[in-house]
């Protein structure tokens, strides 16, 4: 993210952010007169989160905010420059400060499995924000604050910084398509007709019409099987998947102690 007079980085110490997201850190006043009485900033960015909250991402445009606002689209450009930089400022706003730090004595297992869950809690809290692209590495406060807080987690694990950011940077991966497709199927079985259970059923008898058990033999076996006939706890693929990540990151924790 680049632009506003922040822009210039360098000796000089600019910050190569807007002037909106250097707001958000303290590092300049946040304009105290917009074209109309009361706009501000914190106005723009929470009734673009209300109508992503309601009609999801796609609703969010400069316009439509303006008109939620009822100002006009240009007023808003005092504030914020793109729609890129509001989707930045509506995460910053929507994902919050982490929990508190964990207990002193907290393994880093356990640590990074509370991180985990929490940040899992803000996607499925704010569902649209699954849907904002990524624009850079973390830049505004809320955001470093999780960063802070999964580095910290990890302290005590006697791995390099560089592996700490990677296993940050998987975990928070799995976390964000997990409850993508979590989203996503929750949404096509609402679509459907019947219960969960029934649109598993039926999922499975047309499946078995499809698939021929001679060319498709481990589908066969997962249908007699009968683990899609019963739909799953929302959480249950979440854990199972969290901890076999968490298994592989104690293997590796295990041989840089070594």
């Amino acid at each position: 993210m680049a632009g506003g007079d922040g822009g210039n980085g360098g000796d000089d110490g600019g910050t190569f952010l807007p002037p909106s997201i250097e707001a958000a850190w303290g590092l300049r006043e946040r304009p105290s007169k917009g074209p109309k009485p009361g706009l501000t900033l914190d106005r723009i960015v929470g009734a673009a989160v209300s109508l992503a909250s309601a009609e999801g991402l796609d609703a969010v445009s400069m316009g439509r905010v303006a008109k939620e606002l009822g100002v006009s689209p240009m007023s808003l450009y005092r504030y914020v420059s793109a729609k890129s930089e509001l989707y930045v400022l509506m995460q910053e706003a929507a994902t919050g400060a982490p929990p508190e730090l964990f207990p002193p004595g907290t393994g880093w297992r356990e640590a990074m499995g509370a991180w985990a869950w929490g940040m899992r809690e803000v996607y499925h809290r704010n569902l649209w924000m699954l849907r904002v692209p990524v624009f850079g590495p973390p830049a505004t406060p809320h955001m470093v604050a999780w960063w802070e807080k999964a580095l910290v987690a990890m302290a005590d694990t006697g791995l390099d910084e560089g592996a700490k950011i990677s296993v940050t940077l998987l975990v928070a991966g799995f976390v964000k398509n997990e409850a993508l497709m979590t989203a996503d199927l929750a949404a096509a079985m609402a679509a459907g007709d019947g219960s969960p259970e029934e649109v598993l059923a039926r999922y499975g008898r047309t499946l078995r019409r499809l698939a021929d058990p001679e060319k498709y033999p481990a589908v066969g076996r997962l249908l007699d099987s009968g683990v899609l006939d019963v739909a799953d706890e929302p959480e249950a693929e979440f854990r199972f998947g969290l901890d076999r990540i968490l298994d592989g990151v104690a293997v590796l924790v295990d041989g840089s102690a070594s």
